[in-house]
C-alpha cells in the first residue's frame, strides 16, 4: 500500500493522538510502538502494553481507554478541523461505544442506573432468540436512559482528550513529525517526547534510512504482532 503524503500526515497525527492521550490519562496502558507502516487494511497502528497481568478493570481504567481511543479522531479535528475529520476512526468509535454500553448495561459502573445488568448475554441470539428480543425486558424509558448514559460517557470522554490534546499540542506536533520522520517510534523516543525532549533516533537508524526508500523500515513492518500489546487507532481504509 502506497500513502500519499498528505494521508500519511494525517495518519501521523492520528496515531500520535492515541499515544499522548493514553500517556496522560490515569491507569492506561503504557505504549511502546507506534508506526505509521502500513498493515493490512490498517494505515498506523499504536500498541499498548499491559505492566502485569489484569484480571478485571476499574472504572477509571475503563474510562481512560475510551478517552485514548478517541485521541485519533480529537487529532484529526484539531489538525484538518472538523469538516476534515475521516472515517478512519470508525474502528475506535465502534469499540468505544461498546465498551461505555457494557459500562452501563453490564458492568454495574453508571450511577443513574446503579449495579445492575440491563442487557442479556450475546451468546443467547445464537440459541434461538431473536436480537431484537434481548432488551425485551427494558423498558422504553429505561432504554432512554441507558442511551443517555451511554451518550454521556461518550461525551465525557471526547471531552477530555480534546482538552488534553489541545494543551499538549507541542507534544502532538512532535510526535506526529517523529513518526514522519522514521515511520516507526518506540516507548524511548515516546518518553523523550512527553517529557519535552527531541527524540533520539531509532537504534538501527543511519543516514541512508528513510521513509522514501522503498527498503526503509521493512524490519519495523515485520515485527512480532502476536504479543499481549493492543492495537488501537489504525486508520483503515474503509473506502
Amino acid at each position: 500500500m502506497v500513502m500519499s503524503d498528505k494521508e500519511k500526515r494525517n495518519t501521523a497525527y492520528h496515531e500520535a493522538g492515541h499515544c499522548v492521550v493514553g500517556y496522560l490519562v490515569p491507569e492506561h496502558d503504557p505504549s511502546y510502538k507506534v508506526s505509521i507502516i502500513p498493515r493490512g487494511r490498517a494505515l498506523g497502528v499504536t500498541m499498548f502494553l499491559p505492566e502485569e497481568d489484569r484480571y478485571s478493570m476499574s472504572k477509571r481504567l475503563i474510562h481512560s481507554q475510551i478517552c485514548g481511543l478517541f485521541g485519533g479522531r480529537v487529532a484529526e479535528e484539531l489538525t484538518l478541523g472538523v469538516d476534515g475529520v475521516t472515517t478512519g476512526a470508525s474502528n475506535d468509535i465502534e469499540r468505544a461505544t461498546r465498551m461505555a454500553r457494557s459500562m452501563v448495561t453490564k458492568w454495574g459502573l453508571s450511577e443513574k442506573l446503579g449495579p445492575m445488568q440491563y442487557e442479556e448475554e450475546d451468546t443467547e441470539v445464537f440459541l434461538g432468540k431473536s436480537a431484537a428480543t434481548s432488551h425485551a425486558h427494558v423498558s422504553g424509558e429505561t432504554a432512554k436512559l441507558i442511551d443517555e448514559e451511554i451518550k454521556s460517557i461518550i461525551d465525557d470522554c471526547y471531552s477530555i482528550a480534546h482538552d488534553l490534546l489541545k494543551k499538549n499540542r507541542d507534544k502532538l506536533d512532535a510526535m506526529a513529525e517523529a513518526l514522519l520522520e522514521y515511520e516507526t517510534i518506540d516507548k524511548s523516543q515516546i518518553d523523550d517526547i512527553m517529557a519535552g525532549r527531541k527524540p533520539q533516533p531509532p537504534s538501527d537508524w543511519n543516514d541512508d534510512d528513510s521513509p522514501m526508500n522503498p527498503s526503509a523500515g521493512t524490519d519495523s513492518a515485520e515485527d512480532d504482532q502476536t504479543g499481549s500489546g493492543k492495537p488501537i487507532g489504525d486508520p483503515a481504509a474503509d473506502l
